[in-house]
């Protein structure tokens, strides 16, 4: 960390034990004082309905190159731009949208090109696919020129650009969705579903994880421009903890009924990145910079506590050879479920309503029974189309069909916000023995009233895709 970052985080921080709205207003450099008055309540707004929606695509890497892959199934699209600032990474992109009917132009060439896209008239939606650092101010610049924005996670890295993000959809009235795509993964919105019919009773805790090994990855140049994501993990906390959390947190209507109050987190130390570093450093330059470095501890552990009283036990890891785990987990008072480790028997997860998991035939009769409308929809068609198993294909399928439509999105920008904030928090809070941080409000005690948003498709769903 900087160190200016890292004393604004620690200032928040020693303040927060004492309420999270007091170490907002006094600590040096954060914009929202502590008798911030909500702008207009996003929860659950309706934005214009736009029939054919026109995008502008910023970042062309891995991300980007698959989002721009998966919209040409939909139709009442328009990509009217591609932002990238490799130009053969611009230039390809145009060129596979212009085979497949689409008439984007190309930004390429300097490390602004892509403000020249949000800057135009005809784009409804910016959608952001860049590394780390550059999503919060793409997303301003875009909410600013009158876009609303669909950002890769996370939406934020320090909690004054959570802040920002959240005053800026509020005053502009442009939506700012993060795009958390776990949380349209098929058992994720199964589960989704079944809590919001009451099959667990009350929910008394939720587990959630990204544990996934792309240690290897991290110091590859021309996997990662320039090493950026080795920089992020000098960071030592819960660097991406929307994974586990986006879908747990839909399930405790957390900002729509219920908020998380504090958390705790701690880290393993570090046993790989360093060394690593200090190891190809000695054979390539490139890598002096990193070299000496401290890094994350390679395994994160968060817990948080809701309003209600609800817990929340999150986990990251993405350098110790461990098989992959995006853990799903719901505890109930009258059922559970679990996602992670896959079952054998082909089923998505694992549910139970007591000491054992039920057998697959039971599962298959609830998984029908409780089968969200938006799988029904597309859930078929997002499996062919990929994107992560479908899960990609299904959240750009409704995010395109909320703006068509007029919808209130699943995902606002107290979710953006709120999901990203944990990735700072933990940091002092690994900084600082483990204490406990308040978790800031976003939506200014708005979360007490706003309701949570029906999946169901009652309204909208007539976004047609091609075959």
């Amino acid at each position: 960390m900087k160190k200016r970052d890292f004393l604004k985080i620690a200032g928040l921080g020693t303040l927060g034990m004492a309420g999270a709205n007091a170490a907002i207003a006094d600590t040096p450099g954060l914009v929202v004082p502590r008798d911030r008055k909500q702008i207009f309540n996003m929860s659950g707004f309706a934005a214009p309905k736009i029939d054919v929606v026109r995008i502008g695509y910023i970042g062309m890497g891995n991300r980007g190159g698959g989002a721009i892959k998966r919209i040409v199934h939909l139709k009442n699209v328009q990509v009217k731009g591609v932002a990238d600032i490799l130009p053969d990474k611009a230039n390809n992109a145009k060129k596979m949208l212009t085979d497949a009917g689409h008439s984007p132009d190309a930004y390429s060439g300097s490390p602004d090109a892509w403000k020249k896209l949000c800057e135009r008239d005809d784009i409804d939606l910016i959608y952001i696919c860049t590394p780390w650092n550059l999503h919060t101010p793409m997303a301003l610049y875009a909410m600013e020129h009158g876009k609303h924005v669909a950002t890769e996670i996370p939406a934020a890295t320090t909690v004054e650009d959570c802040w920002k993000l959240v005053e800026t959809s509020e005053r502009t009235k442009k939506h700012c969705m993060m795009l958390e795509n776990c949380c349209y993964d098929f058992f994720e919105l199964l589960t989704l579903n079944m809590s919001r019919q009451g099959f667990f009773g009350e929910i008394v805790h939720v587990e959630g994880a990204y544990i996934h090994d792309i240690f290897e990855s991290l110091f590859q140049k021309d996997k990662r421009f320039d090493l950026w994501r080795l920089k992020e993990n000098q960071r030592n906390g819960n660097l991406y903890p929307m994974h586990g959390l986006g879908p747990v947190a839909q399930v405790l209507d957390i900002n729509r009924g219920d908020k998380m109050d504090y958390l705790v987190s701690m880290s393993s130390n570090d046993y790989m990145l360093q060394a690593k570093a200090n190891e190809l450093a000695a054979k390539d330059a490139d890598f002096k910079r990193f070299a000496g470095k401290s890094y994350r501890g390679n395994m994160n552990t968060t817990t948080i506590k809701t309003n209600k009283g609800k817990t929340i036990m999150l986990q990251h890891d993405v350098s110790t050879p461990r098989p992959y785990s995006r853990l799903h987990l719901i505890s109930g008072t009258k059922a559970a479920a679990q996602k992670y480790p896959l079952p054998e028997d082909g089923t998505q997860g694992r549910i139970s309503s007591g000491h054992e998991w039920i057998k697959p035939e039971e599962y298959k009769k609830l998984e029908q029974q409780y089968q969200p409308e938006i799988v029904k929809k597309v859930g078929e068609l997002a499996k062919k189309v990929g994107g992560h198993g479908g899960m990609d294909f299904m959240m750009d399928w409704r995010l395109i069909d909320c703006l068509r439509n007029g919808l209130p999105l699943d995902q606002d920008v107290y979710d953006a916000a709120s999901w990203s904030v944990i990735s700072p928090l933990t940091e002092w809070s690994v900084a600082n023995r483990s204490n406990s941080i308040d978790i800031p409000d976003f939506t200014n005690g708005s979360w007490k009233k706003n309701k949570p948003v029906d999946i169901a498709l009652k309204e909208g769903g007539n976004t047609e895709v091609k075959s």
